[in-house]
């Protein structure tokens, strides 16, 4: 399968490089359209109390979401600003869908007790469509900035995802400015000329265009979280520099073999391309293991990346090949190393944990374990403005309102809704769970209670208030939603799905392992060691922005839980990730043990072969990540240290002294399979060309 892509990709390269083209056009013109089409609600899970009960809400309650502006600064009994808040909310009330706007200086709680700052809550009429709640929002907020005080910000509800998005599409521009020279300097110091290294750049940059066509194809069925620009963008442009390094790695050491352009460039997809595409399926399968989730984010999470990742896999199978047929003749192949020399280093690594076995892996073993135990206190939050970067509107307001106001003040309410039928008595008690709980009756016999809980919308004291109104209510016809609300029922979820979803992913990963390698055993310790570096990396990320120790280097803080994002997508990705290393070096490894069949020969020469593609690999997927982490958007900076960490302590930990360690453990058994199941692999098991043994690999044995 693979020779006969890579001959239609060498036979027409200037259609394919011309089609390639025209998909790059379309993902940098159609597809930036996502931009507009992001939304912030994360936590909404189809199905849930808290999903229903918000639903039941939208269809009878004449009020729809509200957005909030802080003026302060200055002294509010001020003459001339008291006279243009006025006019202000005058105006306000006049906007068409606008349903209510409270005067701030006539209503309980809305006007600072030091005097310097007043709040304003725009309520907008329901069942508002995108265009008319678009056009309502511009209106006011350009009203509200109109009013000349040192501090006006304007934020919350709708609002906030707009700001959000605003925020993704410029993290993601300063992000690709600073990595793309980044990684182009790195790659012309592994490969020495222009030609080499600007291949993996042409593919990483299809690869962003594939991430925001997919994207924008996914949003016209569901939502788009507006994480997902940064982290398919930041996943598509990594894997696209490592598959087509691996490629160019490859097919210069072929060229050292033949001088055919064309039969270097089919030997080499035959080789390397046979690990991209087990690469990317393994990649792939990780992330289906977020389908398995109701949650609408984190299923076109997994659709969106899962696209991406099938991207830059097709791009490094056809474009590259067809670019290296047609541009291929004037990169220089690599240069032949003394025997013995190539890869030095790390075959002294391998050789040094093949010679200590036991106590190499015992000792990285304990060593990710104490990494990874902060997992065990680990929680989880929705967040709030905190999470954003400090020159953020909705921060600024956060900021203004939590340094004027006492605390509590703008936290998301608890809802309760106490549908027709519903006991008085009951209804009495649930009151009762919360001093200050607000009532307001709707058509039909409805009634909402608004109860605002102590500390953040997502605390402990706030979960704790939805659980007690729901076992107080028994039986009664009453629902409970809102922040608070959407969060017990996202952490059920994640408890309920995620044995289901482990399952999915194993079982994938497992097969396709074992279509890799023919083997049991080595799927096996592959999926054990990679648990044991996720679990390190998660651990760190725990350590860092739940408990502080450093936040503050990243420009965050100490948020007391990590963003209800991170974790699914770092598990998912991070698992994917480490997978395409293993690929890399098992390729190698099993390209050894075929032509030799000395097990521990083969640990080595893996290493040998592949060591340094690794490396680089690793360091360039780090800058990747590390410019996404500049923008200073906590769930980002959470999920980016833990890609980065995942990736760095896989490359050099794991897969250079823990896989040689255990591979040394298990000696030929490494290799070895049940007859039926060798059978089955023999027959039905995706194999690479018989390659001849290259000069070097001959004189290394």
């Amino acid at each position: 399968m693979l020779t006969r892509i890579a001959r239609a990709s060498t036979r027409r390269p200037l259609t394919v490089i011309a089609l390639w083209l025209l998909f790059l056009l379309l993902g940098f013109g159609l597809g930036t359209g996502v931009f507009g089409r992001l939304s912030d609600s994360v936590p909404d899970v189809p199905g849930t109390e808290s999903d229903h009960a918000a639903e039941y809400l939208d269809g009878i309650d004449p009020a729809g979401e509200s957005i909030t502006a802080v003026i302060a600064g200055t002294a509010v009994s001020d003459t001339a600003l008291r006279a243009q808040v006025e006019a202000a909310v005058t105006d306000l009330r006049d906007i068409a869908d606008v349903a209510a706007v409270p005067d701030p200086y006539t209503t309980e709680g809305l006007l600072a007790k030091d005097g310097q700052a007043l709040v304003v809550p725009v309520t907008l009429k329901g069942g508002l469509d995108d265009d008319a709640e678009e056009k309502v929002l511009d209106a006011a907020s350009d009203r509200i900035h109109e009013i000349r005080a040192p501090d006006v910000h304007v934020s919350g509800g709708p609002l906030l995802g707009q700001q959000l998005g605003e925020r993704a599409q410029e993290d993601v521009a300063r992000a690709e400015i600073i990595s793309l020279p980044v990684v182009l300097v790195l790659l012309l110091v592994i490969f020495g000329g222009f030609r080499a290294a600007g291949l993996p750049l042409v593919v990483a940059v299809s690869g962003v265009a594939g991430a925001f066509l997919a994207l924008f194809g996914f949003s016209q069925f569901t939502d788009i979280s507006v994480y997902a620009i940064q982290v398919t963008t930041m996943l598509g442009l990594g894997l696209a520099v490592d598959y087509a390094l691996l490629m160019v790695v490859r097919f210069r050491e072929e060229r050292r073999n033949t001088d055919d352009v064309v039969e270097a460039v089919h030997r080499t997809v035959a080789g390397a391309g046979r690990t991209v595409l087990f690469s990317g399926l393994t990649v792939a399968v990780s992330l289906t293991g977020l389908l398995v989730f109701p949650s609408v984010f984190l299923r076109s999470m997994g659709f969106a990346v899962a696209a991406v990742v099938v991207i830059d896999m097709l791009a490094a199978l056809t474009l590259l090949p067809a670019l290296l047929a047609r541009f291929g003749g004037k990169i220089a192949p690599a240069r032949t190393e003394p025997a013995g020399e190539e890869g030095r280093v790390f075959a002294r690594l391998a050789r040094f944990a093949i010679g200590r076995p036991v106590i190499v892996t015992a000792t990285s073993v304990l060593a990710l374990l104490v990494l990874a135990l902060p997992i065990t206190g680990m929680k989880i939050n929705i967040g709030d403005a905190q999470q954003l970067p400090s020159n953020t509107e909705a921060r600024r307001l956060d900021d203004t309102v939590g340094a004027h106001f006492p605390p509590g003040t703008g936290v998301s309410e608890i809802t309760v809704v106490l549908k027709p039928g519903t006991d008085t008595t009951t209804a009495g008690r649930i009151k009762a769970l919360a001093p200050g709980t607000e009532s307001r009756d709707l058509p039909g016999g409805t009634t909402v209670l608004s109860m605002r809980p102590s500390g953040s919308a997502d605390g402990r004291a706030a979960t704790d208030l939805v659980q007690r109104v729901r076992e107080v209510r028994g039986d009664e016809p009453v629902q409970v939603t809102g922040v608070a609300a959407r969060l017990v029922d996202f952490r059920a979820m994640l408890g309920d799905r995620a044995p289901w979803a482990a399952v999915t992913v194993l079982a994938g990963i497992f097969l396709l392992l074992f279509a890799f390698t023919g083997s049991v055993l080595i799927p096996l310790r592959t999926i054990l060691t990679t648990l044991l570096s996720l679990g390190a990396a998660l651990g760190v990320v725990v350590w860092v922005f739940q408990d502080g120790h450093g936040a503050s280097v990243l420009g965050s803080q100490e948020l007391g839980g990590l963003s209800l994002t991170a974790p699914p997508l770092i598990i998912a990705i991070a698992f994917g990730l480490a997978m395409d290393y293993e690929l890399f070096i098992l390729a190698r490894m099993r390209e050894a043990w075929l032509q030799s069949g000395d097990a521990q020969d083969a640990v080595v020469t893996g290493l040998r072969r592949s060591g340094r593609v690794v490396t680089c690999a690793a360091l360039l997927l780090a800058v990747v990540f590390g410019a996404f982490m500049t923008g200073g958007f906590a769930p980002i900076l959470q999920i980016g240290l833990g890609l980065t960490l995942a990736v760095l302590i896989d490359a050099t930990l794991v897969r250079m002294l823990l896989v040689p360690a255990t591979m040394a453990l298990l000696g030929r058994r490494a290799w070895w399979a049940p007859d039926r199941l060798r059978r089955a692999h023999d027959r039905f098991g995706l194999h690479e060309e018989a390659l001849p043994a290259t000069p070097e690999l001959t004189e290394q044995h």
